[in-house]
């Protein structure tokens, strides 16, 4: 997953015409930690359908208060610089529920760019 370390970097990746799922989280985070191990596989899995980024909250503060993130870990997805759907709340998220959301996220985008 692409490392965002700045809010510049963070503002052309969400113009984006393709599909862009953020993943917001932080070093300290438990939860966070617990979804590494299976993540490049997930991301390798929706390849051909979406971009998938990371935000580090602590890096890139400005980023997540301005995209109003209050748990992490959180995923929101845009396109062309607007959000279409988040997966946001305090609670860990396993793989099943994480593929679940990038199939609403690239089922939500099909319907916009058809």
């Amino acid at each position: 997953m692409e490392q965002i370390t700045s809010k510049p970097e963070f503002d052309v990746a969400i113009q984006s015409p393709r599909l862009t799922v953020v993943v917001f989280k932080a070093d300290w985070c438990g939860d966070c930690k617990y979804i590494d191990p299976f993540m490049p596989e997930v991301e390798t899995k929706y390849s051909r359908d979406l971009t998938l980024i990371e935000v580090d909250v602590d890096q890139v503060g400005p980023v997540s208060q301005e995209q109003n993130i209050l748990g992490i870990p959180s995923f929101v997805a845009y396109t062309d610089g607007r959000e279409l759907v988040r997966y946001v709340n305090k609670l860990r998220k396993s793989r099943e529920e994480i593929e679940q959301f990038l199939d609403r996220a690239v089922e939500v985008y099909n319907t916009i760019h058809k």
